[in-house]
């Protein structure tokens, strides 16, 4: 029905019942029998009432809501627009026809207006929703958290489209008190102990969690019972979202390994990362990464005179261009495409930009590759960043930050060893530089390019089977943003010299991710996708370590921030080892990998392959 003729036939049923509460208060106040001086007096009032309270109820927008989703809000501006109908139109029926209406035909009129204006509306509510329910209600619904989210995720379930077919089960809450209560006629059926047993018993499609502002660690105990229990697991993910009034259907997503961390929020020292970022020139190298773009994103976030994004490949660079062109239109960009093996480019974008920070982020990361490809993990990895640190000490920068890698330490890969000798340089040419140089090391981000996430989820998309390398390997995670947030916090803390390990709160093992995301998938483990075991990469080794046997922490003024103990290193020996892989990557590369990893082996003494 369009919109037009739906508002005529409320128009129609609001004037027959204006006119039947000013009948029926008539007769009700003279028993029946109204006078014939009367009987003028109520003619009066009705027309009078009909148009001044159809103007009432046409302010009060009574013609332009959707009664489907009434709350207590169309209630009071209902009473309101009633009120103010009839208060004037007893005035102005008494101006006109001389003889002042019956308070109590005044009063009961309102009342009667109310009692069918008000049941008119809800009831067609009423149909609706129980149009919903007596419908194919295949899919069973059940929210965790019976607050104020939990309360409006119901009533996005009863009367919304987007949810036709779907039945809501009931509430579960841990609070006692609201134990056999009910929320919107839904009632709570126990707490999260219950929750298993429910899901079992009701046929449960879909869990709900709706607890925006309940602890991270509260909420992954809740995914971690809900997942074993077979449904979908979808999740509100913040409570911003419910302050701010954005929360509907579309701010429901599904469960990610990230909420299972149970890590509470970053919290920043907003005035340090000013004093060294903001109204500087700051740049990111590998700004089209899965850190670098992060990076990028935060850092415009602190308005810096200039952001300079560098990189190789010119589609990501692009793609975090554009998005922040979008988002921070009044910060000034610019875009460099460059290879940081390139030594004539770098002190080129050096000399032209003089950048004050520098966060270098470009890296090759990938283990087996670099294992095949030794000599182009030294140049990205090695050269590449000693390119870097050598321009930004030439060029006066005041800072220069270091994206490090847990597998730097005791590394058994190439990759992990050439990111060792990267924080080695830069540690080494901090003695003698004016900039301040620091590496942040931390271990693996949850979605980054080429990570065992997103090739999990490819997996069970195309059903199956999950790969995992071995049973018994563990790693550390932690989202993108967070370790973000804390590489530029750290960046506050430089004096120079230090290597920052990042709070990577529990390993955690493979197998374990593997089953959860089949899990959250709403699939079983080894019944719906089956898990294989590959056996260990080149390179790779079962647990990953944040600090070597010669270092150790003390803390910061951060409780997720800790400083390695500095190792002595000579320059002059670990430069002279540098120009020897020079001379090695040069030769032929069929006989030169073994001799690029000797060159490893004698500078990094740790650094031990594993078979």
């Amino acid at each position: 029905m369009s919109y037009r003729n739906r508002m005529l036939i409320i128009l129609v049923v609001d004037i027959i019942i204006i006119w039947i509460a000013i009948g029926a208060s008539y007769l009700f106040r003279f028993d029946g029998d109204i006078p014939a001086n009367y009987q003028t007096q109520m003619l009066v009032f009705a027309i009078t009432t009909t148009v001044i309270c159809g103007i009432s109820l046409s302010f009060f927008r009574m013609y332009r809501r959707m009664w489907q989703y009434a709350s207590i809000n169309e209630i009071i501006e209902l009473v309101k627009a009633i009120v103010i109908g009839v208060v004037v139109s007893y005035v102005v029926a008494h101006l006109i026809h001389g003889q002042r209406v019956p308070l109590s035909v005044t009063s009961r009129t309102f009342e009667l207006m109310l009692l069918f204006m008000g049941g008119s509306r809800f009831l067609w509510r009423l149909i609706r929703v129980n149009r919903t329910r007596k419908s194919d209600l295949t899919n069973h619904i059940l929210v965790v958290g019976a607050g104020d989210c939990g309360a409006l995720i119901a009533k996005e379930i009863t009367t919304s489209a987007s949810f036709k077919g779907s039945r809501l089960i009931g509430f579960i809450d841990d609070d006692v008190y609201k134990r056999n209560m009910q929320v919107l006629g839904y009632p709570v059926l126990g707490n999260r102990d219950h929750i298993a047993s429910i899901v079992q018993s009701h046929e449960v499609h879909d869990i709900v969690i709706a607890m925006p502002s309940a602890k991270r660690s509260d909420i992954s105990d809740m995914i971690n019972i809900c997942k074993l229990t077979g449904a979908k697991v979808k999740i509100i993910p913040a409570i911003n979202d419910f302050i701010s009034g954005s929360l509907a259907v579309q701010t429901l997503r599904n469960v990610e390994v990230e909420d299972l961390l149970g890590r509470e929020p970053v919290k920043l020292d907003l005035e340090g990362i000013m004093g060294y970022v903001t109204g500087k020139t700051v740049m990111i190298t590998g700004a089209g990464g899965s850190i670098g773009s992060e990076l990028s994103r935060q850092i415009a976030s602190f308005q810096p005179d200039l952001l300079i994004l560098l990189g190789h490949g010119e589609n990501s660079i692009y793609t975090i261009e554009m998005e922040l062109r979008s988002k921070y239109p009044h910060v000034l960009l610019e875009t460099v495409i460059a290879d940081i093996q390139d030594r004539k480019r770098m002190e080129d974008v050096f000399a032209r930009y003089r950048p004050q920070v520098v966060f270098h982020a470009a890296a090759h990361k990938h283990v087996p590759l670099m294992e095949r490809n030794p000599s182009e993990a030294v140049k990205n990895n090695i050269f590449g960043t000693k390119n870097v640190a050598d321009c930004a000490d030439r060029y006066g920068a005041e800072r220069f930050v270091m994206i490090s890698t847990d597998k730097a330490v005791n590394p058994s890969s190439v990759m992990g060893a050439t990111k060792r000798i990267a924080e080695m340089y830069i540690q080494s040419i901090n003695t003698t530089s004016k900039t301040q140089f620091v590496a942040v090391r931390f271990g693996n981000v949850l979605g980054s390019r080429g990570s065992v996430i997103p090739r999990f989820k490819e997996q069970i998309e195309a059903g199956g089977p999950v790969t995992v390398t071995d049973r018994d390997m563990v790693r550390y995670f932690m989202t993108i943003p967070e370790a973000v947030q804390l590489v530029i916090q750290a960046g506050s803390f430089a004096k120079g010299g230090e290597i920052f390990i990042l709070d990577m709160g529990k390993p955690v093992r493979i197998l374990d991710l593997a089953q959860d995301l089949i899990r959250l998938s709403g699939l079983e483990p080894y019944a719906d996708i089956d898990i294989e075991f590959t056996g260990m990469r080149e390179g790779e080794k079962l647990f990953e370590e944040l600090l070597t046997t010669a270092e150790a922490t003390t803390a910061t003024h951060h409780e997720r921030i800790f400083i390695g103990k500095p190792v002595q290193i000579n320059r002059a020996e670990l430069e002279l080892r540098i120009r020897s892989f020079e001379k090695l990557i040069g030769s032929d590369e069929s006989n030169n990998q073994q001799s690029v990893r000797s060159v490893i082996e004698q500078i990094v003494p740790f650094y031990t392959q594993v078979s």
